[in-house]
């Protein structure tokens, strides 16, 4: 049976954890525009490519 340490070193939880951080980050993009953050700052702070932030700021627009 497996144990919380061994789930966690399962390569699906490695994905799922991964989407979930992502996924996260592209969500509070919005909320940090609102803020007053510049597209570069948002991005260094999320460590997301620019151009990624750049496109969710568009939309909002």
């Amino acid at each position: 049976m497996f144990g919380l340490s061994e789930w966690k070193q399962t390569r699906f939880y490695q994905e799922v954890r991964e989407e979930t951080q992502l996924e996260t980050k592209l969500e509070t993009i919005p909320r940090l525009l609102k803020l007053g953050l510049s597209v570069e700052q948002i991005a260094e702070a999320l460590e997301l490519d620019f151009e990624v932030v750049r496109q969710i700021a568009n939309n909002q627009n």
